[in-house]
């Protein structure tokens, strides 16, 4: 099986240009390609798992990958998918994700000896004139045809700002820069990215004539993995002062039944021949294909040993109700009033739950329990001495669990 068609029986791939040209360079390791990455934090978060397992794997068969970090394009903020304008970041902001970014790629790709980049493309569109842009580029754009770009009519209707709409300009540059500094011959991106990513196909082959070797390939799941990244509580993130390794292994194990094999598919390198052999798998048989996905991706982002630690502090919870790798919350002084706090407020320090009523609404659906013991009161409360000499164990629901110490 060649890599390219590897890369459609995992079903990471959707839509291309010029399908032979690309299996050509993918497949004898000629592919210079880039996928951005828009600094709108300071982690990346399970999301951006696709793109990055995608990069990985095409270095492993001999291709070089450009991580474009946006933080040029993070000063517009892109429009797609979005029903309003994002918030401008400050550019000290911007640099610090981007930092932040870098360190957490570099667990997933290889940056040593040239054989990957890391590229801002602050660095070229920061020192653009404007009028100097217009004049070099502004003939390539038909303000008819990226009207009709689903990442804008999306937004016509609530309102588009002229700054978002000169992202898909800004976006397209970005491959047109890249090509002719790096030799960058291939785009990647998620589907709501397509309008952008021909764009700026487009834009190189009209500057530098047909003959330009420039080509798109969106991911079939990149805007579902998006949606990947967001869970009822929040963001689950690769850093794990922000996400831990336990809650990361959880978020997997509790994938929904239907999903685990075509994550274990996209997301990990394990052999298509083993996957395929869980495709007969039904019942008990999914809850072990979901400990593996879990395993195989918090092994991939925090290491082999924080992986069996998570597993094995999982195994542990749901058979005795405890674990010594569980999440942990320590509580300060002040979250105590007059020595005592309630359970509204450990849910809420905890994380559990967002807010005082998301917590009293769990409590009285009967869905917190206390060492074992359900709770059926809002006003139950604890003393400080005596979480000091015994931490608490608080679950919320079937599969979320905090120690309070």
């Amino acid at each position: 099986m060649t890599v390219y068609d590897e890369l459609v029986a995992r079903g990471l791939i959707a839509q291309v240009t010029d399908e032979e040209e690309i299996k050509e360079l993918i497949n004898n390791g000629k592919a210079t390609f880039y996928i951005g990455f828009d600094p709108t934090a300071d982690s990346l978060h399970v999301g951006h798992f696709m793109a990055l397992c995608l990069m990985k794997r095409l270095q492993m068969a001999g291709n070089k990958p450009i991580a474009l970090i946006g933080g040029g394009t993070g000063m517009i903020g892109d429009p797609s998918g979005r029903t309003d304008m994002r918030q401008m970041m400050t550019k000290e902001t911007i640099k610090h994700n981007c930092d932040r970014f870098k360190e957490q790629m570099s667990r997933f790709i290889d940056f040593s000896d040239g054989k990957a980049l890391m590229v801002n493309n602050a660095d070229w569109l920061l020192d653009l004139n404007y009028i100097e842009l217009l004049r070099e580029v502004g003939a390539c754009f038909s303000v008819n045809n990226m009207l009709r770009a689903e990442c804008y009519k999306q937004r016509m209707e609530k309102g588009l700002s002229f700054l978002e709409f000169n992202y898909m300009i800004m976006q397209s540059y970005d491959f047109y820069a890249l090509y002719k500094k790096y030799g960058c011959n291939m785009q990647f991106g998620g589907d709501d990215q397509w309008s952008n990513m021909l764009g700026g196909t487009e834009l190189i082959r009209r500057k530098l004539g047909k003959d330009a070797y420039a080509m798109t390939i969106t991911l079939l799941l990149n805007s579902e993995g998006k949606k990947m990244g967001k869970t009822q509580s929040g963001a689950v993130w690769l850093d794990a002062d922000k996400t831990s390794p336990f809650n990361f292994y959880q978020y997997w194990r509790n994938v929904a039944d239907a999903d685990v094999l075509k994550c274990i598919r996209m997301l990990t390198f394990l052999p298509l021949e083993e996957i395929d052999k869980m495709d007969e798998w039904e019942g008990s048989q999914l809850n072990k294909a979901k400990e593996i996905l879990a395993f195989e991706l918090t092994k991939m982002v925090h290491g082999e040993d924080e992986a069996f630690k998570a597993q094995d502090a999982a195994r542990a919870l749901f058979s005795s109700g405890n674990a010594d790798n569980m999440p942990e919350c320590a509580l300060a002084d002040e979250d105590y009033q007059d020595g005592k706090i309630d359970i509204l407020a450990i849910l809420v320090k905890s994380g559990l739950t967002s807010s005082r009523s998301e917590a009293r609404r769990a409590v009285q659906q009967g869905g917190v329990s206390v060492d074992g013991n359900k709770i059926s009161d809002i006003s139950t409360a604890y003393d400080k001495d005596t979480i000091k000499s015994k931490p608490l164990v608080v679950k919320k629901g079937k599969k979320n669990f905090c120690r309070i110490i």
